[in-house]
């Protein structure tokens, strides 16, 4: 994901201290009930659209902003499917971030999958049944989201894959 213009403001102070930052993620069906992907440029690998909110912007903003801006799909956030404090990341750089992540259940109600920023490789809809390779992290989001369970807490006694 591109760094926001207010963590390089930060780094400039804090150096490549610890970070906590909030995330969002969106799970984005479509009426045949496939789910969008990205190929990340960072690292290449398949997962589901996410990015960091602006200061004071609502997760649900976030998730259709980074959406659009991603993949030019327009969507409509259904519910929360989960919330989850990340493991700590430290990039090439040296810069050290930690993520609350906040994945929405989204609904593509209009655009064309495609490349519309640098951070994406690729873009495309795929089957549930058949879905690229992808790290545990998005698998679990788009597990959850197709439940009808209410939202997903780690820390509550289950494991985040359902």
């Amino acid at each position: 994901m591109a760094t926001p213009d207010f963590i390089h403001d930060l780094r400039t102070s804090i150096g490549h201290q610890l970070l906590w930052l909030p995330g969002v993620s969106a799970v984005v069906f479509d009426d045949a009930g496939r789910v969008l992907l990205g190929k990340r440029a960072d690292t290449g690998g398949w997962s589901v659209i996410g990015g960091i909110p602006e200061p004071g912007e609502q997760p649900a903003e976030t998730a259709v902003r980074e959406v659009y801006e991603e993949t030019a799909v327009r969507v409509v956030p259904e519910r929360v499917v989960l919330v989850e404090a990340m493991a700590p990341v430290r990039y090439p750089n040296g810069d050290r971030c930690q993520f609350m992540d906040v994945t929405l259940r989204c609904r593509a109600i209009g655009g064309t999958a495609r490349v519309n920023d640098d951070e994406s490789l690729d873009v495309g809809w795929f089957a549930v049944d058949d879905l690229p390779a992808v790290h545990d992290y998005a698998l679990t989001r788009i597990e959850r989201a197709l439940q009808d369970g209410p939202t997903w807490f780690r820390g509550m006694g289950e494991d985040p894959r359902p």
